[in-house]
């Protein structure tokens, strides 16, 4: 019964999520009936063209393309950034000494990186893959960190005091602490990995969103470019909603979810 009373809970908190969507939807088809097509069209001329697009079999290759290079620049970040984060908030002096650098990469807008990426990896794979990697690397870095900086001494004191073994201390102590800091900081990286790898195609590569969005810039088809907006965002929302969402709630469990 538990497994159902989680489930149904998620089902209700989706209506949220639905209402503010139907409420952005509103709100385009308000705007569009007061700038006009050419400025910004209807949700209905964007579902429409986007329609066509996967009927016509245009769409689901670039989508693809860009999916693996966002997933791919978006993997290496999770998996390195998380182990280094870790292992850097396991002291201070390395807490200290990462700070600088953290700045300094957050603060490199990633268009600076792209152009760095076009001149070592050229256009290719590479150059996009590169520029979501180290995006999207200081955001998963920062969260592991505090993650393990703020561990509560007194949990921990008290797991040692009850002589817990250390399963039991990763697993019921340490575990859910660290992810609370996690996960905040894997799905706002996702974000800026499908943002990061549409601005690298529109500058850097041939095929992908990026380079389809490229070419209706040049078409003046304002209708097909929120086609493809559409169908980019689309596949995030699926991608947090479907894979990490359900992912935070099982892992966390233990929290009470509004």
């Amino acid at each position: 019964m538990a497994w159902l009373t989680a489930t149904g809970r998620y089902l209700w908190c989706g209506w949220g999520s639905l209402a503010s969507l139907f409420l952005f939807l509103a709100l385009w088809e308000y705007a569009a009936q007061h700038f006009g097509p050419l400025i910004l069209p209807t949700p209905g001329e964007a579902f429409g063209t986007l329609a066509e697009l996967f009927s016509s079999g245009a769409a689901w290759p670039e989508i693809l393309v860009t999916a693996r290079r966002a997933l791919l620049g978006y993997g290496l970040a999770l998996s390195l950034g998380s182990l280094l984060g870790l292992l850097v908030g396991l002291s201070v002096t390395a807490s200290v000494l990462a700070r600088p650098i953290v700045t300094l990469l957050v603060g490199t807008p990633p268009v600076a990186w792209l152009i760095l990426a076009l001149l070592w990896f050229g256009a290719g794979d590479g150059t996009p893959v590169f520029t979501v990697f180290i995006a999207c690397f200081p955001i998963v870095f920062v969260g592991a960190m505090q993650g393990t900086r703020t561990l509560d001494g007194q949990l921990q004191a008290v797991a040692q005091m009850f002589g817990l073994p250390w399963w039991m201390k990763l697993a019921d102590v340490y575990f859910p602490h660290v992810v609370s800091y996690l996960f905040p900081g894997w799905i706002t990286a996702l974000g800026t990995a499908w943002k990061v790898v549409v601005m690298a195609e529109l500058l850097a590569t041939s095929d992908g969103v990026g380079a389809a969005l490229a070419v209706t810039r040049s078409h003046l088809d304002t209708a097909a470019s929120m086609a493809w907006i559409v169908a980019l965002v689309g596949s995030l929302l699926a991608i947090e909603y479907l894979l990490l969402e359900p992912i935070k709630r099982k892992i966390e469990s233990w929290r009470t979810f509004a």
